[in-house]
């Protein structure tokens, strides 16, 4: 073990299904540069890949992994990461509600390495904690020390997917952050960034770029942390 860390930025984003103004998306994640970025409710249906990779480009970066087989959850990194494992795994599929997944990944920068999943909760609470404890599965199956995960929580904190999380050692890198739901005059916290235990934050914020509200009903929230090179 060494005291050496890598910085990256990490931005988690639901993009509401592309039906706001893709442009104005695109350009508030390219000024962002992000290293990763997490997706919720991109394009999953007719041609997902595709139209996956076709945003990522659209906004600097290259798709890794999710869409269709995620329920919309999806992962893009720049070119500044190298992405050394990826696995996509559905959650549910149920009659009646959107199926709900994860998208994740082992990435590394400047020598260290780390577990970015993007997650979007069902709106039953019941299935939002069953979801959690999946979704971390996911994460330690990828055999990293550190992990991040990322994306639309659908509850505030203090109720119990947030608990959830952070029993299965993932904390709430934001606590105090501001809120991120509707876009247009948020007033709802029901997105966050949660790391493990030596995933160091260097600056948290929801997003308030120029245009922000016409891009999607959810602001972005933008983690820069630091992780050990082990």
């Amino acid at each position: 073990m060494t005291d050496r860390t890598a910085e990256l930025r990490v931005l988690s984003w639901n993009v509401h299904g592309l039906r706001d103004e893709t442009k104005v998306l695109a350009r508030i994640v390219r000024d962002i540069d992000p290293d990763v970025v997490c997706v919720q409710e991109a394009p999953k249906y007719l041609r997902w890949r595709a139209k996956c990779a076709a945003l990522a480009r659209r906004c600097g970066l290259l798709y890794v992994t999710g869409g269709g087989t995620t329920g919309g959850s999806a992962l893009f990194a720049s070119l500044r990461v190298d992405v050394k494992r990826a696995d996509g795994v559905c959650l549910s599929r149920q009659w009646g509600w959107p199926a709900r997944g994860v998208a994740a990944a082992v990435v590394s920068k400047g020598g260290a390495g780390l577990v970015v999943a993007s997650i979007h909760l069902p709106l039953d609470a019941q299935q939002r904690l069953e979801h959690t404890h999946r979704a971390t599965s996911v994460c330690r199956s990828l055999g990293n020390e550190h992990a991040l995960v990322a994306g639309d929580i659908n509850e505030r904190p203090g109720h119990a997917a947030w608990k959830a999380l952070h029993h299965d050692g993932l904390r709430d890198l934001g606590p105090g952050s501001g809120p991120t739901y509707p876009a247009d005059g948020p007033t709802k916290r029901i997105d966050g960034v949660l790391g493990t235990e030596r995933v160091a934050v260097l600056d948290y914020r929801v997003v308030d770029a120029p245009g922000v509200e016409r891009a999607s009903d959810h602001r972005p929230v933008l983690a820069t942390v630091t992780v050990p090179v082990d």
